[in-house]
């Protein structure tokens, strides 16, 4: 049974990124144009305009298409959907002017008309994108659009999948069965039924099912070519997860070995020109914002000096790509009793051994903590005692986003830092945007192993803009 919401809502898309598109180019043409006096290079009427417009226009959104647009990928996240709108509509407006150079015809009547265009038109295509998708939402709300799906297999991740599809107004998804349930037991009250077999699900549900997931492979390969036979004599989307999901995840390549067609895969996505474009943005922003920082890193070593007498700055061995040590640079913000100490070293000291297991059990964090000083506080709220580490990035120690740089006896606790390490280390880091000491050790690590896994140069300039706003907001701050 084929499900033709999405279709639907891929149609509705490139209808309304092209009336956004008319509206923005034609209210542009109006206000520079009709509304201004001032004098316009290229007489051209509004016919004319409009109809050589409407010509070049499917060009746009064949680009859209290109940039995956239309795609749920990308659709469906809103800071990826934003960053490829603002390079089609460049693309687009680049072709325009290309096509009126060739042809020796003058489109735009001023180059305001292009400026205008361009905002108008990123403005009208993200508010139409966004009722979108409120309408989408509200539709799911009423089970309109709903994609019911059936999961067969019976292992640990078919329960985490059953959370991640819950709840059907969020994600559009439904599932209507499980056939499992034996060997990693699922709630019985659960809003789904619970079947012994595939056949026995077929009979209950298949008439209403739109996608069947396969989270593991039966021993028996007749059940297996069962399943995959019914979905495609019945139209139903099919999905097969991987019980060895690690294999698949990073930077996958398809590449004919010896004649015989293997899958490559890489342990991080960052491979390749990949390294290159992130060492580049690293340098080209790192420098500057070492070069700006550079009056506040003066002032807070000169107020260490006055209000806490003793060394200026932390450094510590840190890990970083390939197990390479480095010198990580931070200010001091432990008291000087306790500088250069591990955590179980310092409240001993202290006659407090409490307060180091309160402090791994919640985070590597506790409220108060006696080690650091007034000013110390001060520079960990506002972040200021990260400025220092700019310098090992500039160094190309760290890169400005990436795990976070750990040192060796707490990495060795975790059993997949070999792939962690598989690239630099960072400023920042998807750990850090997403609540840094609100998240368990463990959590932060699982989201270090995800962004190596997971890694592109967007993906970096979208974690380094929620930084600024982390920082501002002061959410985990240590």
């Amino acid at each position: 049974m084929k499900n033709n919401a999405s279709l639907i809502y891929n149609v509705l898309l490139i209808i309304g990124d092209f009336l956004a598109l008319v509206g923005a180019f034609s209210i542009a043409y109006i206000l520079r144009v009709s509304v201004s006096h001032q004098q316009i290079s290229t007489p051209i009427r509004a016919l004319a305009y409009l109809e050589t417009f409407l010509a070049i226009l499917p060009f746009f959104i064949l680009f859209f298409g290109l940039l995956g647009l239309y795609s749920r990928e990308i659709y469906e996240q809103r800071f990826r959907e934003t960053g490829r709108l603002i390079v089609g509509v460049f693309l687009g407006i680049l072709f325009i002017i290309s096509y009126g150079y060739v042809f020796n015809i003058a489109i735009f009547p001023a180059r305001l008309v292009i400026v205008y265009g361009y905002i108008l038109a990123l403005l009208l295509i993200l508010i139409f994108r966004n009722l979108l998708r409120f309408a989408r939402r509200l539709m799911f709300r009423y089970g309109r659009g709903i994609n019911r799906v059936l999961i067969v297999g019976d292992t640990k991740l078919t329960r985490e999948l059953i959370g991640m599809l819950n709840p059907p107004e969020s994600s559009g998804y439904k599932v209507l069965g499980v056939v499992g349930g034996v060997k990693h037991p699922l709630r019985a009250s659960a809003p789904y039924a619970l079947f012994a077999s595939f056949d026995q699900a077929i009979s209950k549900l298949g008439p209403s099912l739109h996608t069947i997931i396969q989270t593991e492979l039966y021993s028996d390969e007749a059940k297996n070519s069962q399943v995959l036979t019914y979905t495609q004599e019945n139209h139903v989307a099919y999905r097969f997860v991987p019980g060895n999901s690690e294999l698949f995840v990073g930077k996958l390549t398809v590449e004919i070995f010896r004649g015989v067609p293997v899958i490559d895969v890489h342990q991080t996505a960052l491979i390749g020109w990949g390294r290159i474009a992130k060492r580049t943005v690293d340098l080209i922003i790192g420098i500057p914002a070492l070069v700006i920082a550079s009056p506040l890193i003066l002032l807070t070593a000169i107020a260490i000096k006055l209000f806490d007498p003793g060394p200026i700055f932390f450094r510590q061995d840190r890990l970083t790509r390939f197990d390479q040590k480095f010198k990580v640079y931070k200010f001091r913000t432990n008291k000087i009793e306790y500088n250069g100490m591990t955590p179980e070293e310092a409240f001993s000291k202290m006659e407090r051994p409490d307060l180091a297991s309160a402090y791994r059990k919640n985070g590597d964090f506790i409220q108060d903590d006696p080690r650091i000083s007034k000013l110390g506080h001060f520079l960990r709220r506002y972040s200021i005692d990260e400025l220092p580490q700019l310098i090992n990035v500039v160094a190309g120690d760290l890169s400005l986003v990436g795990p976070r740089a750990l040192v060796p006896g707490e990495l060795e606790l975790y059993a997949k830092r070999h792939a962690i390490l598989s690239v630099r280390s960072g400023l920042t880091g998807l750990a850090v945007v997403s609540g840094r000491r609100d998240i368990s050790f463990d959590e932060r690590r699982q989201l270090d192993l995800y962004y190596v896994q997971n890694w592109t140069l967007w993906g970096d300039l979208v974690i380094l803009v929620k930084t600024i706003r982390v920082v501002l907001t002061h959410k985990g701050a240590f």
